[in-house]
Parts: structure tokens; sequence; C-alpha cells
């Protein structure tokens, strides 16, 4: 007993303390750490031992450097391929060199290019698995064909980046909304990718909307867009409105344009600035009359995006050498049948060389030339059995197809043959004119007829008018057709 006692008292006399310095610290250090788990590095040494507990921040720096040595790692390999990473510095990227290898392996499997991914780098940020299989998968589906899916993609890489329900889907359908027939989708898109990237409720509403309050059919609206996509990327306000406007004021009527564009909706593509009024005031300038300009690009719409002052240039050249038709007379020429601009020189002289070998005059054949323009474009054959009907069967003289060149247009054998035959039977003798520049019905009229009616100089044509007829005053009832539907007989050739 005396001896337990004796052992507490030295206890009690003693500081516990001071036997666990090391202990006491730490415990005082503990009671004052938030409940967060900290680790304690002692004051000598801001580096911790390598045999130290890990901090829990030691983990994110450690996967901060991890980072960045992988990505060191990707762009040596990318660099080694040939591909420039400069752009690829704020893009994630995979966290091994293996996934960003079977990145661009599947890229040039499908087959793009280092150029082609040098054009675009930002294609490296997609997942194979999560953008580009189903991407490709959904281009497929709609009409475009696997061998080609690379050559859209380099076309339009920004495709790999949209989500096939939330951007993709709505604008096929969109475009099947507009009566593009579905397998017609993947020819669409392939002229014209960038369609994938649009709003729906933006440009392509809005100039679809355009167009039909102009009166463009709805039912157009889909072969048009079949023929020449890009004006569903084209603003109303700024390009097409423009464009419209102006040929309006030419004095092309509306339900004309409207025509036209359904045929030739590439006429939309045009610049206005730059290609359109330079081409107007190039018409003007060689002599066609502005109150022409309306009838010369109802016939051939094409010619306000050529480059028509070299073909002016050339052809008016042509004409006075070789036709002996003067520069006014070539002006008359381009009015009645503007395509000879684009006419093959070779194609012209064939007919011209037909009359000059049958004695006709060249002075003849500039006069027949300037009347009826369309003699240039004949074929020779059919013109050789026309002209051999009218020596052998009709009889008559040279004379006649020098001031009704208009013959050699006619059906031989369905109108020529058939009214000269019915002609002869009543013993009716008229002129060429008179026998052929009329319907089928009103020449029915004439032989019933007790008079014979004034000559005309033939069809005539004013925009926003009827066909008018010098001279025949008499119309039947069939005959006298509305407004729309002689402008759109005479948009028929375009």
């Amino acid at each position: 007993m005396v001896t337990r006692r004796k052992l507490l008292n030295l206890l009690s006399a003693l500081n516990v303390s001071d036997l666990l310095p090391h202990h006491a610290n730490a415990i005082n250090r503990l009671s004052k750490t938030p409940k967060t788990l900290r680790v304690y590095y002692g004051t000598q040494s801001s580096k911790p031992p390598e045999y130290e507990m890990p901090s829990v921040t030691w983990g994110v720096i450690q996967g901060r450097k991890e980072k960045l040595v992988s990505r060191v790692i990707i762009f040596d390999y990318l660099k080694g391929l040939g591909i420039i990473p400069d752009e690829l510095h704020d893009l994630e990227l995979p966290s091994t060199v293996d996934v960003m290898r079977e990145r661009v392996e599947f890229l040039q499997k499908i087959g793009l290019t280092v150029d082609d991914i040098n054009n675009y780098p930002l294609i490296l940020g997609c997942s194979v698995r999560k953008n580009v299989i189903p991407v490709l998968g959904y281009l497929e589906k709609i009409g475009i064909a696997r061998p080609k899916l690379g050559g859209f993609v380099k076309n339009y890489p920004q495709v790999l980046h949209a989500s096939v329900i939330v951007e993709l889907a709505p604008v096929v359908k969109f475009l099947r909304g507009l009566d593009v027939e579905k397998d017609d989708i993947g020819y669409v898109l392939q002229k014209y990718p960038e369609l994938l990237g649009f709003k729906l409720e933006g440009t392509m509403s809005t100039s679809v909307a355009y167009l039909v309050s102009i009166g463009v059919n709805p039912r157009d609206i889909g072969p048009m867009v079949t023929q020449y996509p890009y004006f569903l990327g084209m603003r109303v306000g700024t390009v097409i409105k423009p464009l419209i406007d102006y040929l309006v004021d030419l004095g092309l009527p509306k339900k004309v344009l409207a025509r036209m564009l359904e045929k030739r909706a590439y006429i939309l593509g045009y610049d206005l600035e730059e290609t359109v009024k330079p081409n107007v005031e190039c018409l003007i300038s060689f002599g066609v009359r502005r109150e022409c300009l309306a009838s010369v690009i109802a016939q051939y719409p094409q010619i306000l995006g050529l480059p028509l002052k070299a073909k002016l240039s050339t052809q008016q050249y042509f004409f006075s050498l070789k036709l002996k038709v003067d520069p006014e007379g070539f002006a008359r020429v381009v009015e009645n049948m503007p395509q000879v601009v684009s006419l093959n020189q070779h194609v012209i002289m064939k007919p011209v060389e037909f009359l000059l070998g049958r004695t006709v005059t060249v002075e003849d054949v500039a006069r027949m030339v300037i009347k009826c323009p369309q003699l240039v474009a004949l074929r020779v054959e059919l013109m050789k059995n026309s002209y051999y009907f009218f020596k052998s069967e009709m009889g008559r003289p040279l004379k006649e197809l020098v001031e009704f060149p208009e013959y050699f247009t006619y059906s031989l054998e369905s109108r020529i043959k058939p009214r000269y035959q019915r002609l002869k039977s009543k013993g009716i003798r008229c002129s060429l004119n008179w026998m052929l520049n009329c319907s089928d019905q009103r020449f029915e009229e004439r032989l019933q007829g007790h008079y014979i009616e004034t000559e005309s100089v033939g069809p005539r044509f004013c925009m926003g008018g009827k066909l008018e007829l010098p001279g025949n005053d008499i119309m039947s009832d069939d005959e006298a057709e509305s407004d729309d539907e002689i402008l759109y007989t005479r948009t028929v050739s375009l």
C-alpha cells in the first residue's frame, strides 16, 4: 500500500505533456482543425517527404500533370502524321493516344486525308462512337451512298458535331415538307450540305414564303430545291427581293418571273450588282431597245448570268463578217432570238451555207436572218426537205422564201403539206404568210370565209399584254386566251 501511494504521488507531480510532447501538440492542433481532413507537414520543408501520406489535393494536381503529359504525347503523335494541332489547345481531347489513333484512322478510312483534317482540325474532337458513327449512319439512311460519305464530310465537316435527332432529322423533315422527293434528299444535301446547319424558322422559311408570295406554285418549290437548293440560304431582304424588284422594273410581270424561276431557279444565284445590272446595260449598249429587254430575258433567262460583253462582241463581229449583218440588224436578231449569243458559229454557218447554195444572195440571207433569226439554229436536213417541197410541189418563186423565211420553221408533214393540199383542192392561191401563220382553227375559218384577211407581218409579243396579230382583228372565242396563258406560252421555250 505504501509503495502504491508513493507511485501515485509521483505521477501527479509530473506533467503528462512533458512525457508526450509530440502527441500533445498533435492533439492540440487536431482540436483546432476543421472537420475536413488535413495532413500536417513540418515547417522545416514545404515539400512533403516521399513517405508521407498524400493529401486530397495531391491526386488532382497529379491528374492535371498527367493530362498535360497526355496532351503533349497526343500532339507529338499528330505532328508525326503531318497534322497541325495548333487549334486543338482548347479542345477536349482523348486521354490516350490509342483513342486519338482510332479517330484518325477512322476518318482516313472513310476517305479523309491529312490535308482535309488540317482544313478543319476540330473534327478530331468528335468521338467515333458518340458522334461520327451515328451521323454517318443517318446520312447513309437518307440517301447518301457510303462511298460518298467521305466527300460529304470533307465538304461539310461540321456535320459530325450535330445531333441526329435535334438538328439533322428536323431539316430533312422540312425538305420533305417542301415536296422534295425522298430519293432526292441525298442529292440535295450533297449539292448544299450547309442546309443541315440552318435553323428551320430562319432563312429557309422566309425564302420559300417570299417566292410563293410573288406567284411561284408551292408544288414547284420541291423541284426548285432539287435543282438549285442554294436559294434556301439566301436572305430575302438583301438578295432575293432586290433581284426580283429589278427585273419587275424592267417590265417582267411577276407571273412570268414566277414561271421563269420554277424552271430556272438558278437565276436567283445571279449577283445583281456584279452580273445582272452590267449585262442589262451591255444589251442596251449593243443596240437592244429598252422596251425589248423584258422579252429578251423571258426568252433566254440565262443571258443575265453570261459573260455577255465578250459573247456579244464575238457574235456581232461574226455576223458582220460572215453574214453581212450590220450592228443594228444584229441587235434585232438578239431581240428576236437572244439565244444566238451562245450559239456555236459552226452551227450558224450550216443553214446560211445551205441558203447561199440555193442561189440566195448574201444580202437576202442577211434580210432573212434579221427577220427570222431562228433560221440559224435549224437543221439543214429539215430545211432541205421543206425547200424541195417548196420548189417541186408548190412551184413558187424564191422571192417568197426571202419575204417569208419563217416557212422553214414550220413542220413539213404536220402543217405545210396538209394546208397546201387543202388550198390546192379549193383552188386558192395565197401567200406563205396567210397559209402558215395561224392556228389550225383559224386556217379552217379562213377556208370557209368569203374573204381573205389583210396580210400581217407576223406575231408580235408585248410584255404584260396579249399576243397581238397585226391586221387580224377577227378572233374566235376559243383563241381569246387569257393574259396568263399567253405569257406562259411565251416562256414555254425556257
